[in-house]
């Protein structure tokens, strides 16, 4: 290390570049390196070999090294599989073509003859195949020689045994070839092949199901059917450690049992009876047996979660169907719920693996989750039904808490089940989940369900409209007492509910005049009480103030005021928070506060458009409160805003007063922001004239500038153009850019409008020959004095560039 170097310049020192990347730099240099030396090593035997040899042979150049031969995309056995696959597909279509199609050009003799030589010359042509080491050639052969055997079938059916059902003789040929296969695969001499075992088992699929399709069986039968085979599927899978066979039962199963058991619910939902609601179920009993069973036996985790979870969902299926078949429609899923929380106690009775116990679990949660989805209807009606009664304020109270929610929307079908659906989740989350992980979670959800059960208790019991909405104020103020725990989860829920629940009975109690103010009214005192607590402040204190804004409207709407008055009335609100804010400082509910306070201002600025005068007053009152708010610290922007509302304030009285005169609308800007600028250059010199006078200027100049150019008397181009050079005069004496430039730009304007009626007349008066003599003229003298006037035009750049 060099001795300049010191430690802290070794310390600010990075990787350049970084370790990874100059890893990757070393290990190529050091593979060039070996190359080289290859070259040089070469070079060098060379050499000594032409040093050994005579004078006379002159010396060989050595031979490049071979390049390696390219590398195959593909492999040798891979090749060899493609061409073995192709071969047998193109045989047996090649002997189906000959079975469908040439078939008749030869007698029974020949028939049986050359079908059956072919077949048995497939079926023993893979034991010399294997023993000679050839063992795709065998596997691809033996493929087809089972392709003949079907072949074998279907000509036997066709010439002996036409007469017969086809589906009963296909019901027999596949279980015989299911048979003859496996035999087949299991001898000594064949059973290291792979392919018959899984034909059969594939072909075993078919024997049941067609002989049942065969004896005109009902749909129970074809669905039992379908049951017992995915049955044995799965009791091979379990059994079998062949792991194509079992790959084969696997998915055999997985088929042909999904296949069943929705069939089987397809027959429970169509059930017409208790009778045919049993007979559904108790093929449902005998999925979920299956299912059960295999889980039970299978090793692992995913594969007995999952189809224990099935197992449950068809038992919870099945006895529910039943169920369905005796209730009423309205007690159909709580029915199922019932069954669902006896599935969950069932998993923690017994001694069970965890699997099964956890997949019990999980299928009681699925039919939680299911019967919340079908109880979401009602609860959305009871929570935003009540905003219907917008298009229809005051309108007369409703006869009971129903109608008080379903305003625009119908009452769903069969909701009386609905409240108990909701308790009881809320009583399996508070009690049953035991996870410290999710129990916290739990207990969420739980108090959510039991505030939607209060929600939507009152209008499916049809209790009166004022019990409705007392019970609405008591889930509010329950809710807001809640919202005082310490963990900041069930806080944040508790606020949700407030909130909402708030926001629905405010909703429900426009329905009559008398119970919109009441309520309002209360709604106010449970929020301002609830932000007392620091905690809750920042949710409860605007919320306090927005149903204030609300109860100011309605009061004013009620004393049948016009809304430009009740904006007088609205502005309460504002005041009051810009007041509440100063109060709390520096605390995490003042922003919500001031953004409350800034809503309803501009609400009651909306209320008073229609009113010029009043809207001017309302303007004129937001722009105190927002200079009072811009004196406290860390809110001196808002004067900005302030300003903007005196000016806008002004503006609007202007035109209430019907006054047109621009300087009217531009002076009350002009004056104070020259004086705001006046200001911040005494406090910074180094500020720019643009900066500090030219919005001012500008504000008052180029309006005036406009109407004077359209004015077609004196007075006020005489006026402006005594501003400008007062303007003018004052940039030069104080050596200030923006003023100056203005001021002249403005004077030069007003004096070219004025004079140019009087150049018009001189211009008409004078030969023709004249304004082209007095060009070249100026022309002449321009350019004699050209020098000069770019000099002249320098010196003025400069001496601008110098102004502030």
């Amino acid at each position: 290390m060099p001795c300049e170097v010191t430690r802290t310049t070794l310390r600010g020192m990075t990787h350049l570049p970084p370790p990874a990347e100059e890893l990757r730099l070393l290990d190529a240099e050091l593979r060039q390196l070996e190359a080289r030396r290859g070259q040089l090593l070469a070079r060098r035997a060379w050499l000594l070999a032409a040093l050994r040899q005579p004078q006379t042979q002159p010396p060989q150049p050595p031979q490049a090294p071979p390049t390696a031969p390219p590398r195959p995309e593909t492999a040798a056995p891979s090749v060899q599989n493609v061409l073995l696959v192709l071969g047998g597909v193109l045989l047996t279509l090649a002997a189906a073509v000959f079975t469908l199609v040439s078939w008749g050009h030869l007698g029974i003799t020949g028939r049986a003859l050359v079908l059956g030589a072919v077949t048995l010359a497939a079926l023993a042509a893979p034991v010399p195949l294997l023993k000679r080491g050839l063992r795709s050639t065998a596997e691809s052969v033996a493929g087809l020689g089972l392709a003949l055997t079907v072949l074998d079938a279907y000509a036997l059916h066709a010439a002996a045994l036409a007469g017969t059902d086809g589906t009963g003789y296909a019901a027999l040929a596949s279980a015989v070839l299911a048979a003859g296969w496996s035999a087949y695969g299991l001898l000594p001499a064949t059973a290291v092949l792979r392919l018959p075992l899984p034909c059969a088992l594939s072909a075993g699929q078919f024997p049941l199901l067609l002989w049942a399709l065969a004896g005109d069986a009902g749909p129970y039968v074809i669905t039992a059917a379908l049951l017992v085979t995915a049955g044995l599927d799965a009791a091979v899978a379990l059994r079998v450690t062949n792991a194509s066979v079992r790959i084969t039962a696997l998915v055999a199963a997985y088929a042909v049992g999904g296949g069943g058991a929705l069939a089987a619910g397809w027959l429970s939902l169509a059930a017409d009876g208790p009778g045919a609601a049993a007979r559904a179920g108790a093929l449902l009993l005998f999925a979920a047996g299956i299912a059960l069973a295999a889980a039970w036996r299978t090793p692992g985790e995913q594969h007995p979660l999952g189809l224990t979870i099935a197992a449950g969902l068809l038992t919870v299926a099945a006895l529910g169907g039943v169920a369905r078949s005796l209730l009423p429609g309205a007690w159909t899923v709580p029915a199922h719920l019932v069954f669902g929380v006896a599935l969950l106690t069932a998993g923690r009775a017994g001694r069970l693996p965890g699997p099964v116990r956890a997949g019990f679990a999980w299928a009681c949660g699925a039919v939680q989750a299911l019967a919340v989805l079908w109880a979401l209807p009602v609860v959305a009606v009871a929570v935003l039904g009540p905003a219907g009664w917008l298009g229809g304020v005051w309108s007369g109270a409703p006869v009971d808490a129903r109608a008080a929610v379903a305003v625009e929307v119908p009452w769903p079908p069969d909701a009386a089940g609905v409240p108990v659906v909701l308790a009881a989740v809320a009583a399996v989350l508070a009690l049953a989940v035991r996870a410290e992980q999710w129990r916290a979670r739990a207990r969420i959800g739980a108090l959510g369900l039991v505030a939607a059960t209060a929600l939507v208790l009152p209008a499916v019991l049809g209790i009166p409209y004022v019990a409705g909405m007392l019970v609405l104020g008591v889930i509010t103020a329950a809710s807001l007492y809640v919202s005082r725990a310490a963990v900041s989860a069930v806080r944040l829920a508790a606020h949700v509910l407030a909130l909402v629940t708030s926001v629905g009975l405010a909703l429900t109690s426009l329905a009559s005049q008398t119970a919109t103010l009441v309520t309002l009214s209360a709604l106010i005192a449970m929020f301002a009480a609830a932000s007392w607590r620091a905690r809750l402040a920042s949710v409860t204190a605007p919320a306090a103030l927005a149903y204030a804004t609300a109860l100011a409207a309605a009061t004013g709407a009620a004393a049948d005021w016009p809304p430009a008055r009740v904006a007088l009335l609205v502005l309460v609100v504002p005041a009051a928070a810009a007041l509440l804010a100063a109060r709390l400082g520096e605390s995490r509910a003042t922003v919500p506060v001031e953004v409350a306070g800034a809503a309803a201002g501009l609400l009651a600025v909306g209320l008073a458009v229609t009113d010029p005068p009043l809207l001017a007053l309302v303007l004129a009152l937001c722009g105190v409160i927002a200079a009072g708010t811009a004196v406290r610290p860390g809110r001196r922007p808002v004067g900005h805003a302030a300003t903007a509302l005196f000016v806008l304030a002004a503006w609007v009285r202007l035109a209430a007063w019907d006054v047109g005169t621009p300087e009217a609308y531009t002076l009350p800007v002009t004056v104070p922001a020259l004086l705001l600028g006046a200001l911040r250059r005494r406090r910074d010199p180094e500020t720019s004239s643009w900066t500090a006078y030219g919005a001012g200027l500008t504000a008052t100049l180029v309006p005036s500038l406009v109407a004077a150019w359209a004015d077609p008397h004196w007075t006020r181009p005489l006026l402006l153009g005594t501003a400008a050079l007062l303007v003018t005069l004052l940039g030069a004496r104080h050596r200030l850019q923006a003023p100056l430039t203005l001021g002249g730009s403005v004077l030069a304007l007003v004096t070219l409008h004025e004079l140019a009626p009087y150049v018009v007349q001189v211009t008409g008066a004078l030969p023709r020959w004249a304004p082209p003599a007095l060009a070249g003229l100026l022309l002449l003298a321009l350019g004699a004095t050209y020098e000069q006037r770019i000099r002249d035009v320098r010196r003025v750049r400069e001496v601008l560039g110098r102004m502030n």
